[in-house]
C-alpha cells in the first residue's frame, strides 16, 4: 500500500547560484573519462582495452575480477587516449577523445514480455547500465547473483541546489517507464517509486505504471533514498535492497528500448560563481572544461561534481562524475578567521543559535564558500545530529561506536541502514568538525570484510 510519509526533522541549505529551468548552449565537450573511483566497493578493475584503441558506446572498457559479468562501457565513441594510474598502479581514470558524431555497438532490443529473470541480468549487465544499479546496506554496485526483497527510486533531489528531476527527464517518459518495468523482473517484491509531496509533481512520476507510488515530504534529507526505505521498510541485518536513481532508470529503459547504451543526460549547473547557469545537454563522464572555463565570476573557486555536500572535488579540467547530475561552483575558503563566529552577522549560514550566528533572522539565500569555520577536534556531545537526520537511530553513539571498531554496536546502531549521503548533513552540522561521511565509509569496510 503506498504511503505518505511527512518529515520533520532535517535541514534545508538555501544557497545563492540556483539555476533556471531553462537550457543553456556550451560547446560540446571533446574528451570523456570514465573513473573506476566513480564506484564504491570496486576492488580488483581489470582493464580491456590499450591506448590507441578506437571504441563504440558501450564498448567494454573493464570490468571487476571480484564480479566479472558486469561490463563498465566506454560513454562516447572514439579514441582511448590516456589510462591514467596512481600510486601502486591504481587505475584512475581512461580517457577518450569522442567522435564528433557519437557511434554505438549494437546491443539488441529487449522484449520485457518474453525474456525471463536470468537473461535480463545477462542483457543489463553487459550492456553497461548495471552500474546505476546499487545494494543497500553498504551503498555498493548490486550482485547480479543476488535478489533483492524491494528496489526503490527516490524521483526527487533536496541536496543544495539539486536539478529537478523532472526536468532533467523531459521527453523520457517512454524510456523511464521501459526502466521502471525491467526493473520490475529483477525482483519479487515491490518497486517502489518515492516523490515529492510538497509539490504537484510531474506526471512523469506520479502516473508511472507497475510500481508503489509513495510522497514524501520535509527538509532535506527527505530526498534521500536510504531514509525514504527507513520509513517505509527499515532494513536489518541479512536484509538486501536495490536502489536506482531516476537517470539510472531512463538509461536501462534506453538500452530495453532501443538495444543501445545511451549514456547521455542532462545536467545543471549552479553555484554563486558560475555567470551562466542552468540546464545542459551533455553524455556521463563529460570534460566539464567548457562549463566552466570563461564562465566565472571570480577566479579563486573550487569546482565541485555533483552538490555541495557529497559531491567530488575536481579540477577545471575534471570530468563529470558517473552518478552526478550536477556541477556547482564555489569559491574557495582557504582562510583563517580569526574569532569568526562571535562576529554578529547574518549572512553566514549556520545550522546552530550561536552567539554572532544571526543566520536564523536570514529568510534569504546565503553565499557560501569551502571553509569550515573551525577544525576538528574531539566529539562533542551536543545532541544535534538527532535533529537533522529523520531516522530512528543514535548517530552520535554509532559514530561513536564505529571509531571504537565496535562490531556489534555497529550492527545494532544502524550502520546497515546508512552510507555516506544520509550523514552529509550531520557532517555538516556537525560542531566537532568531524569527517562523518568518511568515517561512515570506514565502519561500512569493516563489516563487508570481517
Amino acid at each position: 500500500m503506498s504511503k505518505t510519509v511527512k518529515l520533520r526533522k532535517g535541514f534545508d541549505i538555501n544557497l545563492v547560484g540556483k539555476a533556471a529551468k531553462e537550457m543553456v548552449e556550451f560547446a560540446p565537450a571533446q574528451t570523456f573519462a570514465l573513473k573506476p573511483t566513480d564506484f564504491v566497493g570496486l576492488q580488483r578493475p581489470k582493464v580491456l582495452v590499450n591506448e590507441g584503441d578506437t571504441v563504440k558506446a558501450g564498448t567494454p572498457i573493464f570490468f571487476d575480477k571480484a564480479m566479472e559479468q558486469v561490463k563498465f562501457v566506454a560513454p562516447v565513441s572514439g579514441e582511448i587516449i590516456e589510462i591514467k594510474r596512481g600510486e601502486k598502479r591504481k587505475l584512475l581514470e581512461i580517457r577518450i577523445l569522442a567522435d564528433k558524431e557519437v557511434a554505438y555497438e549494437d546491443l539488441g532490443k529487449i522484449d520485457l514480455s518474453k525474456i525471463d529473470r536470468e537473461a535480463l541480468l545477462d542483457r543489463l549487465t553487459q550492456g553497461g547500465v548495471w552500474p546505476h544499479i546499487i545494494q543497500r546496506p553498504f551503498g555498493v554496485i548490486a550482485n547480479p547473483a543476488d535478489e533483492p526483497k524491494a528496489i526503490y527510486v527516490s524521483a526527487f533531489d533536496t541536496n543544495p541546489l539539486s536539478p529537478d528531476m523532472a526536468f532533467v527527464l523531459q521527453g523520457q517518459e517512454a524510456y523511464f517507464q521501459a526502466g521502471l518495468d525491467a526493473l520490475t523482473k529483477l525482483t519479487s517484491g515491490k518497486v517502489h517509486l518515492n516523490i515529492n509531496g510538497d509539490e504537484q509533481g510531474s506526471s512523469l512520476f506520479s502516473q508511472a505504471k507497475n510500481v508503489e507510488i509513495n510522497r514524501f515530504s520535509g527538509p532535506h534529507p527527505a530526498g534521500n533514498v536510504g531514509v525514504q526505505i527507513h520509513h517505509l521498510d527499515p532494513i536489518n541485518k541479512g536484509d538486501l535492497v536495490w536502489t536506482v536513481n531516476p537517470v539510472g532508470v531512463a538509461q536501462i529503459g534506453k538500452l530495453v528500448l532501443e538495444g543501445k547504451y545511451d549514456a547521455s543526460k542532462i545536467i545543471v549547473l549552479t553555484g554563486s560563481e558560475l555567470s551562466k547557469r542552468g540546464y545542459v545537454k551533455t553524455i556521463s563522464g563529460s570534460a566539464v572544461t567548457n562549463y566552466v572555463k570563461g564562465n566565472l565570476q571570480s577566479g579563486h573557486i573550487r569546482v565541485i561534481s555533483g552538490n555541495v555536500l557529497t559531491g567530488e572535488k575536481i579540477s577545471m579540467e575534471g570530468y563529470l562524475g558517473y552518478y552526478h547530475n550536477q556541477i556547482t561552483v564555489i569559491p574557495e575558503g582557504d582562510y583563517e578567521e580569526f574569532l569568526g563566529w562571535l562576529k554578529p552577522t547574518t549572512s553566514k549560514l549556520s545550522f546552530h543559535k550561536a552567539i554572532g550566528m544571526l543566520s536564523f533572522l536570514n529568510k534569504g539565500e546565503f553565499k557560501v564558500d569551502t571553509n569550515t569555520h573551525g577544525e576538528e577536534r574531539p566529539f562533542v556531545v551536543s545532541g544535534v545530529f538527532e535533529k537533522v537526520l529523520p531516522m530512528d537511530i543514535l548517530p552520535t553513539y554509532l559514530f561513536k561506536a564505529i571509531h571504537a571498531e565496535d562490531f556489534d554496536e555497529m550492527e545494532q546502531l544502524g550502520l546497515y541502514e546508512i552510507i555516506e549521503e544520509d550523514v552529509a548533513l550531520c557532517e555538516f552540522v556537525d560542531p566537532s568538525k568531524n569527517d562523518l561521511q568518511e568515517l561512515v565509509r570506514s565502519g561500512i569496510e569493516l563489516l563487508m570484510y570481517s
